[in-house]
């Protein structure tokens, strides 16, 4: 004998219900985060930042200089070379691939919310060194637009992008099931929808 399972009303409320507040619970902190970010985005020409830069410039000892790559060389720098150049200058470029000419190697280190760079003349071995740090806000706008931000929290900005659809979406169900006893939730949800067309229709689309 077979037993058909039919999924009752009561059913699929608990189902929205619960992946509502577990997909709540897991993009709370990130949509806080980029919802707060994205106010300091749209406003980053009114919120000025004065660049803290720091630069200094020293030489390699010899036996560092003997371990520069040759100019042919644009991967990753070796382990031994690496630690030889963090030794001399405090500086990790172990997982850097520098961009090397005849005459200079050029790591190229940028994180959020700041530009860092370190430059050796391969014959002298004379290292110039600049980092400007713009502040803790352009840190958080560079950590919402994942710029240098590495794989790791590209992969947290796809999660919580996720988690906040399916929060939205059963918040949508939720709302279905719920409107009857609510006659503003259908206005305002097509106020809500309509507002982003009328306001790129009248002032964004050419």
């Amino acid at each position: 004998m077979s037993v058909s399972f039919k999924p009752s009303p009561s059913f699929w409320r608990n189902q929205l219900r619960q992946w509502h507040w577990i997909s709540s619970a897991l993009c709370l902190v990130g949509m806080i985060l980029f919802s707060v970010t994205g106010f300091t985005l749209n406003h980053a020409a009114q919120i000025e930042a004065k660049p803290q830069v720091t630069s200094w410039e020293k030489d390699l000892t010899d036996g560092t200089i003997a371990l520069l790559p040759k100019a042919e060389d644009k991967v990753a720098v070796p382990a031994d070379l690496a630690a030889a150049i963090k030794a001399d200058t405090g500086i990790d470029v172990a997982k850097v691939a520098p961009e090397v000419s005849d005459s200079e190697i050029y790591f190229a280190l940028p994180g959020p919310g700041f530009d860092e760079w370190l430059n050796i003349e391969r014959d002298t071995g004379y290292v110039t060194y600049e980092k400007s740090h713009r502040g803790v806000i352009a840190v958080l706008n560079d950590l919402h637009k994942g710029r240098n931000a590495g794989p790791a929290w590209g992969w947290f900005i796809d999660i919580i992008a996720i988690a906040s659809v399916i929060f939205c979406l059963t918040g949508l169900g939720l709302l279905w099931i719920y409107a009857r006893g609510r006659r503003i939730t259908w206005p305002l949800i097509g106020l809500g929808t309509i507002v982003p067309f009328i306001l790129f229709l009248l002032f964004i689309h050419s």
